[in-house]
Order: C-alpha cells, then sequence, then structure tokens
C-alpha cells in the first residue's frame, strides 16, 4: 500500500513537472529611490512548447506591463506590447534595451537585497494559460545583467 502511495505521488510530481514548460533564468529586479514609482524586471525564459508571455502580476505593484525599447527615427522608445513569443527551446532574454517587464505605480520602494513576488503568465500554442510564480531579487541601481546567453562575449 505504501509503494503504491509513494509511486502515485512520484507520477503525480512527474506531471506536475512536464506541465511547468517555461524555465527562469536569472530573474531580478532594478532597485528604486524613495519616491521612485517604477521599475524593471528582466530574466531569460526558455519554454519547451511553443508559447507567448501574455501578462505579469506583482503585489508590489498598481500595474505590470510587457515593454519593448526599439528605436523610432533618431531615439529610442519604450512602450507597452501584448506579448512576447518564446519560441520552443530557445531563450528569450527580457533585458534592459529590448522586450522587459515595468513595475508601475510601484506601492513601496524596492531595496537592493529583498525579493519581489512576480507572477508571470504564459500562453500555450492551445490557448491554455499557466502562470509562473518568482521571488525575484532586487539589485542595485547600477546593476547591469548581460543576458545568460552572451555571458562570455
Amino acid at each position: 500500500m505504501i509503494k503504491r502511495l509513494l509511486l502515485a505521488a512520484a507520477a503525480g510530481l512527474l506531471s506536475l513537472q512536464a506541465a511547468a514548460q517555461v524555465g527562469v533564468t536569472d530573474p531580478w529586479i532594478r532597485a528604486t529611490v524613495p519616491a521612485q514609482k517604477a521599475t524593471g524586471a528582466f530574466m531569460q525564459l526558455r519554454s519547451a512548447k511553443p508559447a507567448r508571455l501574455v501578462g505579469a502580476s506583482s503585489p508590489a505593484a498598481g500595474r505590470v506591463e510587457i515593454h519593448q525599447m526599439e528605436m523610432q527615427g533618431q531615439s529610442m522608445r519604450m512602450h507597452a506590447v501584448d506579448a512576447v513569443e518564446l519560441p520552443a527551446g530557445q531563450p528569450v532574454d527580457l533585458a534592459s534595451g529590448g522586450y522587459h517587464i515595468m513595475l508601475l505605480d510601484l506601492k513601496r520602494q524596492m531595496k537592493e537585497g529583498e525579493q519581489v513576488p512576480l507572477t508571470l503568465v504564459v500562453a500555450g500554442a492551445d490557448g491554455k494559460r499557466e502562470n509562473v510564480a518568482l521571488s525575484v531579487p532586487v539589485r542595485p541601481l547600477a546593476y547591469s545583467a548581460r543576458p545568460a546567453a552572451h555571458a562570455g562575449h
């Protein structure tokens, strides 16, 4: 009986791992000064199957949006986007100067060393949505991480 329960529990864990199709590497949030109302969250995503990052939320912010920085004429502009494509098996960097997550209407200062809850919403090709819950470390204002895919280049 105990052996059957252990086998059932192990099978349950394996199916849970199979359902989690998106991996997150090196997530971090930029620290803020006391009155600052917005900051960015950065990380690398890798999906086992084709998917899209379609949203995010955090109790630390009034709203959370997916943004993109891009050249428009002679200047860099930032704007919200509906989604970021996550091709199967390929790393997608959410980094300063490209796609990233903006935490807006901050409810408090983001202090170096603390952990901030952040939930990503990913939609699979079948339309099913998956929440990916993270505890993201806050890095110093001057911190600048190079995407893991480019480290050492």
